[in-house]
């Protein structure tokens, strides 16, 4: 699959833009496609596409931000943040990378916003960045896509499997680009081990060993004081009410690792942090990544008191129609990465690298008439490649719904403690009305999904 490429520093032709947008409305039958007008508009300078950041918290300010700041052909006009210190943070970082640059062109300034919907009703912004906490996700992007917006969305991509669910539909009703943050699918080491694994290099799979970090627990947290700088009951958004305390958030200053990735209101713990990022590469590996498994069992070990309540140690087992079991478990248990084990062989993926059995596998080469999977070398890039030329992205909303939903399904069998027998096609389960009572939960009023 090939790409108008974009990189840093370098720019795309007005001619080739307008070329491989008229050939991707040409092919849209289901609906027509709403690009905003300032994409095609001459005001923009340079045609940058503009972008809004929606949570501009730790992941956002020192990550996805950056690299959006990164390319000549985006240009951030706003951020937003239910914490006004967090949200002027970024307002500062955004205006220190146009200062006195031939990047800036017209530029203005950047705008901050506490209620996302006021960023969203700009009409001179394209693209959001949206990074808040989990529970947020659905919310977030379902009213962004409904506003036109293309969307970066940071894992998981949502809360709940229904969630994903009606967000994935409203994605594709609306004809908008959404690039999921499981950049491993941007990293040649996790695309060539599953490229590997799809040519039949390591013989039939029958196991794939899937290892994630685990989270701590800690004491019950006193109430405090809410801090003026944040709006806590917009902070809670659709999640149960529940009295402040900083580890329930985030620090008052800085930003490390916040309270709210161990408490099971807002985050289902790693088995959504990380699974959903090695859990896709496993599903990539097998070619299930736009399906899911037929039966899960789990065990895992949860705090009896304390704010933070997520999972400790765990193991699942899934398995898929064609027999091949998934053993997601803890790195005492599992090492962290992927490990794809055939009658013929393995192969090994993580961030810092690759390994096979027999290593003579490292040098083979994937010919021009074998499976090869869609390439990124940048995440970013592709997002900003797929925005102009309105193809899907490496890592599209319903992939990132079905990665998300396999970790859900773990979540569910680790509190039910019982084998549950999952329908991909109609996404329920078949033997238990209990479980399928966690695939949506109540949203707080006035919160509720637009669909």
């Amino acid at each position: 699959m090939r790409h108008t490429k974009i990189s840093k520093n370098k720019t795309i032709t007005r001619r080739s833009f307008l070329r491989k947008s008229a050939a991707a409305l040409s092919a849209a039958v289901t609906a027509p496609i709403i690009i905003p007008s300032s994409v095609f508009g001459a005001n923009t300078p340079g045609n940058r596409i503009t972008f809004g950041a929606i949570g501009v918290g730790r992941q956002c300010i020192y990550a996805d931000l950056p690299e959006i700041l990164g390319f000549n052909q985006a240009q951030v006009l706003a951020v937003c943040d239910v914490d006004s210190r967090r949200a002027h943070n970024a307002k500062r970082k955004v205006e220190q990378r146009y200062a006195g640059t031939a990047a800036s062109g017209a530029y203005s300034g950047c705008d901050t916003y506490g209620d996302f919907r006021d960023l969203l009703a700009r009409d001179d912004i394209d693209a959001v960045l949206i990074c808040t906490p989990d529970h947020g996700h659905a919310i977030h992007a379902i009213a962004a896509a409904k506003a036109g917006k293309d969307i970066f969305l940071q894992k998981p991509l949502t809360y709940t499997i229904e969630e994903g669910r009606i967000l994935s539909d409203t994605v594709r009703r609306y004809n908008r680009i959404l690039q999921v943050g499981s950049q491993q699918r941007s990293d040649a080491r996790f695309r060539f081990a599953c490229e590997l694994v799809r040519n039949g290099r390591i013989g039939k799979v029958h196991t794939v060993k899937v290892g994630l970090p685990q989270d701590p627990s800690t004491t019950p947290q006193p109430t405090m004081p809410v801090p003026k700088q944040l709006d806590y009951g917009s902070w809670l958004g659709p999640a149960p009410w529940a009295e402040y305390t900083v580890n329930r958030v985030h620090p008052v200053t800085g930003y490390e690792r916040p309270g709210w990735l161990r408490i099971s209101d807002y985050c289902l713990g790693m088995i959504t942090g990380w699974g959903v990022h090695h859990n896709d590469i496993a599903q990539w590996g097998i070619g299930a990544e736009y399906t899911g498994p037929v039966e899960i069992k789990a065990e895992a070990r949860f705090p009896r008191d304390g704010l933070w309540d997520v999972h400790g140690r765990f193991r699942i087992e899934y398995t898929y129609a064609d027999g091949t079991k998934v053993i997601c478990a803890d790195n005492e248990t599992n090492q962290q990465g992927i490990r794809f084990e055939g009658t013929e062989g393995w192969v090994f993926v993580n961030r810092e690298h690759i390994d096979a059995h027999p290593r003579s596998l490292l040098n083979s080469r994937i010919g021009p008439n074998e499976i090869r999977l869609y390439r990124s070398d940048d995440h970013k890039a592709n997002l900003l490649e797929c925005i102009r030329s309105r193809r899907q992205p490496v890592a599209p909303v319903e992939i990132g719904h079905r990665s998300c939903t396999t970790c859900i399904l773990g979540y569910i069998a680790m509190k039910l403690e019982c084998k549950l027998n999952w329908d991909p096609m109609n996404e329920r389960f078949s033997n238990n009305d209990e479980a399928n009572r966690f695939l949506s939960r109540p949203m707080r009023p006035p919160w509720r999904l637009e669909i």
